[in-house]
């Protein structure tokens, strides 16, 4: 079994999705709060690898729908001071796994550390709560608790 640190925001249902499939298609999981976490510059910019800046953003959060921050407009200092100091704004989740870090749920990335016999489990699922635009720092979603 594949061992996996997943970094989520707690009580969101498509990280949720997210670890159901990636338990089913064999990974071993150390769940973290992504939004606890006590992130560095030197823990968080390898997750975002070559990544344009503006795709290290969750683009569902508020301050990135609302037009308050706009990505496309930030160096890669300036990305990574608002991810340290704002970690709701980090695109989630992110994952570490071996070598390989990632931002966002890639169902390609990840299959490619499957064995051969558990390859294709994996899906593309939305990395956006499904439950919409809340405004809080947690998923208010139905039965989640904040």
């Amino acid at each position: 079994m594949t061992s996996m640190v997943f970094y989520e925001k707690p009580g969101c249902a498509s990280n949720r999705r997210q670890k159901q499939q990636l338990r089913a298609a064999g990974f071993a999981l150390q769940v973290r709060d992504l939004l606890s976490e006590p992130w560095t510059r030197e823990q968080l910019r390898p997750f975002f690898a070559e990544r344009p800046v503006a795709e290290w953003f969750n683009r569902a959060a508020p301050a990135i729908k609302s037009g308050a921050i706009d990505p496309q407009a930030l160096d890669a200092e300036q990305a990574l001071a608002l991810l340290l100091a704002q970690p709701l704004l980090i695109r989630r989740p992110l994952i570490s796994c071996g070598h390989l870090r990632m931002a966002g749920f890639d169902p390609l990335a990840l299959n490619a550390l499957l064995p051969e016999d558990r390859l294709a489990q994996l899906a593309a699922s939305p990395e956006g709560c499904a439950h919409g635009d809340h405004g809080h720092g947690r998923c208010a979603a139905p039965g989640s608790s904040r």
